[in-house]
């Protein structure tokens, strides 16, 4: 072996752990690497989500005098792409692959077609589809996935049984993506006769069927179908995974069944996922909504590896349930962890001090985590803060924080301080907000209400009038009814 060789497979081989200062470092001391390296570190970059790096040894191999990208290269390129989302970057790609002649290779174009379908350019994924001379299983189950996950149903069909047509037998993934497309609808019908026509091709439906149409199912509100999926699941023995898990619970909180969270609780222990700190969170926020606060505390505690999910969720839980302060503590037992809050955890702890009446200790929250500079402060922060003062009666001082944000002010902001007006007697401070309010279909109402308060109904009923002419209507009320599980 030649030390250039050799040099190239280190960097694949640092580059494939995760060590890409080394990685990188030996590819900066090799004169003459081959393509090789440049693909492992396009591809490791890419695996490890760092999209605009991976980029960049793109184009530092384009301005190699002695080397050109392969195949390889491009197929990696392209999941890149699909990373960041980009369906322009992705056309620069797809117009650099005409100039190395990689266009017509079949596992380029597949990679295309997935960067279109995920990057939502279904029709420039359709016109590369059409062009092939001949279409292999993974193009058809990128083209059938993608019109799936659309919505397009009856050209997901179209297309599958077309496959069938020219001879080519759909794999388990196939089967999956048309599988999905019925049961994100709610068709269980057409769920349920394509799940049968698979198991009679032969192909045995594993862990990942089993997924997809349960997924489809709690996503479709189909919450007891869910429920009757993952019983069945477990008669016919196939053993749940954490994606079973985090997707039949959610089916759960939206019955409010106790009974069958516990059932299911039962089997992440039999399974041996009560350690994984995702299905940890997911349990917390099921017994949470439905309304047990201790048993989720008690799956907190038993987490033996908390992330930042699992914190939220039990913070959350206590301000759903407004216990303000066990919510308070957590978070500053959080804190002295060494555990940084993130967007949610803010967000959490704020609403459930704006729920609770805690205007002082939400306040100094607020003002620490700002300072810290730990967390980007976004609209709905501030909006929990402005909600926070007029539910106290801080009007002044929200009306003032309002006026600081400017262009930044939110509905949700708007309908809170109307709120407060309304709650407070303060129609002065909604009238100095009228230019504001009128902008936003929902602060009609509030302004209305405001006017009607203070006896000015002819300015109450100029504005419905307005409302009238703007086509705004007031949204009705509805609540919900359970029936006892």
């Amino acid at each position: 072996m030649n030390s250039l060789s050799l040099h190239s497979k280190l960097v694949g081989v640092y580059a494939n752990c995760g060590c890409f200062t080394s990685a990188h470092s030996m590819f900066q001391i090799t004169e003459n690497l081959n393509v090789f390296a440049y693909n492992w570190m396009i591809s490791a970059l890419t695996f490890n989500g760092f999209f605009k790096e991976a980029i960049n040894y793109f184009s530092l191999l384009q301005q190699s005098k002695n080397l050109v990208p392969n195949s390889y290269t491009f197929q990696f390129l392209l999941k890149c792409c699909v990373g960041l989302s980009d369906p322009n970057k992705g056309k620069e790609v797809h117009c650099v692959t005409y100039k190395f002649g990689h266009h017509a290779n079949s596992s380029v174009v597949n990679s295309l077609i997935e960067m279109y379908c995920k990057c939502d350019s279904l029709l420039y994924a359709r016109q590369l589809f059409d062009k092939m001379p001949q279409p292999d299983i993974i193009s058809w189950t990128n083209m059938i996935s993608a019109y799936s996950n659309s919505g397009q149903l009856q050209e997901s069909q179209s297309l599958f049984n077309k496959m069938i047509l020219t001879g080519l037998e759909p794999n388990e993934f196939t089967w999956n993506a048309l599988i999905t497309g019925y049961a994100r609808i709610g068709d269980c019908d057409g769920a349920f006769t394509s799940f049968s026509k698979m198991t009679k091709t032969g192909l045995i439906p594993d862990v990942v069927t089993w997924n997809t149409m349960i997924s489809g199912f709690v996503q479709s509100q189909q919450t007891i179908k869910a429920m009757e999926l993952f019983n069945q699941m477990l008669v016919a023995k196939v053993k749940p995974n954490p994606i079973t898990i985090t997707g039949i619970l959610p089916a759960i909180t939206s019955m409010g069944s106790v009974n069958s969270g516990r059932e299911i609780h039962s089997q992440i222990f039999k399974t041996n996922m009560h350690t994984n700190p995702f299905i940890s969170s997911a349990l917390i926020d099921m017994y949470s909504k439905c309304g047990c606060v201790k048993l989720a505390r008690k799956v907190f505690d038993t987490t033996s590896s908390k992330n930042i999910a699992s914190w939220n969720a039990m913070i959350g839980c206590y301000g759903k349930h407004g216990i303000i302060d066990s919510a308070i503590e957590l978070f500053h037992k959080m804190e002295e962890e060494g555990v940084d809050p993130n967007q949610i955890t803010l967000t959490c702890v704020l609403a459930s001090c704006s729920h609770g009446g805690y205007v002082d200790k939400g306040l100094a929250i607020f003002m620490r985590v700002k300072e810290s500079q730990k967390v980007k402060i976004r609209d709905e922060h501030y909006g929990c803060v402005v909600d926070m003062l007029c539910r106290s009666g801080k009007m002044e001082m929200a009306y003032d924080l309002m006026q600081e944000l400017g262009v930044g002010i939110t509905d949700s902001m708007v309908g809170a301080l109307l709120n407060g007006c309304v709650v407070y007697d303060r129609g002065d401070l909604a009238k100095k907000m009228s230019e504001e309010v009128v902008k936003r279909p929902g602060g009609f109402v509030g302004l209305c209400n405001v006017y009607a308060g203070e006896g000015e109904w002819e300015k109450a009923e100029r504005l419905r009038e307005v409302m009238k002419v703007h086509g705004v209507k007031k949204e009705h009320g509805f609540s919900y009814l359970f029936d006892n599980m």
